[in-house]
């Protein structure tokens, strides 16, 4: 993007100046990786991100025994100060304070953090209601509803891998709903959730931590407020009966803020197609605790669900392999 003068800066609308300011500033934030290249670094942060995320089952299952919005009411409340020390450990608190001033940033930043939390929410309860198969279902599936996404709302032009992937998928999808009765829909609201987040996010102009902050700042208000009243009327298991509860509930902000963080800044060294294969670290441990450690059914039928969307995975990767090659 050719650069843009101070004196044609003071031309544009006030809302892109901001974006301008705020891209300037994170360009300098952390080194990209060169356009062919993956740093080691990158990827160490950006595996360790995905094994975080994909042992979290066992955190929540240890909180099954809790409504599932008194554990998102905790995540939201605890990550705030963590993701605030985060900020100010990297200083990057100036761009926060420009979003703040920004009524249409705060505007798509409540919407982008509703989406996470509604994500958050059928996650929890998921594996609460020992559903942790459909939630790996939904994640294996959203790279290729962020596809569509592009094709539909974007007018992305489809390669023929990518064409095929998506009917993959689909078949797997079929056959899911055949053998289970219904539409699988704890892993298709994941997908929902998850790919209009994702596709919203992308077009907040802050950076990735000042946006979680924003984000779980934003929700704060509705968790305390959830917190406080289940407190008065006895109901909160914080502070309250079993300690393990409460050490576990206060570490919630930690273990909702370590995994994106990591991630964040893991991506910034990484090419986009190193990343594409990498998020499949998190739905394969789901898969793997759901059957073996939580005991779930799984029946031939159910299977073959997942190998069509194993397969669909594959050729997707396999087509963004060959695309960054050419």
């Amino acid at each position: 993007q050719p650069a843009i003068s101070r004196r044609d800066s003071l031309c544009l609308p006030a809302n892109r100046r901001v974006a301008l300011s705020m891209e300037s500033r994170m360009a300098t934030d952390a080194p990209a990786a060169p356009k062919n290249e993956d740093s080691r670094k990158g990827f160490v942060l950006a595996a360790a991100a995905y094994l975080l995320w994909g042992a979290l089952p066992f955190y929540l299952k240890a909180l099954g025994h809790l409504s599932p919005f008194e554990v998102i009411s905790h995540r939201v409340f605890w990550s705030v100060p963590i993701a605030g020390v985060i900020l100010a450990a990297l200083g990057q608190l100036g761009e926060l304070k420009v979003a703040l001033r920004s009524p249409r940033m705060l505007g798509m930043a409540f919407i982008t953090a509703s989406l996470v939390s509604i994500n958050w929410g059928v996650y929890v309860w998921a594996i609460s209601i020992d559903r942790t198969l459909d939630a790996a279902l939904g994640y294996f599936i959203n790279p290729l509803f962020s596809i569509f996404l592009g094709a539909v709302l974007l007018k992305e032009k489809l390669s023929p891998a990518q064409i095929a992937a998506l009917g993959l998928a689909a078949i797997g999808v079929a056959i899911m709903t055949y053998a289970t009765g219904a539409l699988p829909w704890i892993g298709l609201i994941l997908t929902l959730s998850w790919g209009a987040y994702a596709f919203l996010r992308k077009a907040l102009p802050i950076g990735a931590n000042q946006g979680f902050f924003l984000e779980v700042a934003l929700l704060s208000p509705f968790a305390l407020g959830y917190i406080l009243w289940l407190t008065a009327t006895g109901q909160g298991h914080f502070m309250q009966g079993v300690p393990l509860d409460s050490v576990l509930l206060g570490s919630a902000g930690l273990a909702t803020a370590s995994p994106l963080v990591l991630y964040a800044n893991g991506a910034k060294l990484l090419r986009l197609s190193t990343l594409a294969i990498m998020q499949y670290v998190t739905p394969s441990p789901l898969f793997l605790v759901a059957v073996f450690a939580f005991n779930e059914p799984m029946n031939p039928l159910k299977l073959s669900a997942f190998i069509f969307i194993w397969a669909a995975l594959i050729v997707y990767s396999w087509s963004m392999m060959m695309r960054a090659k050419a």
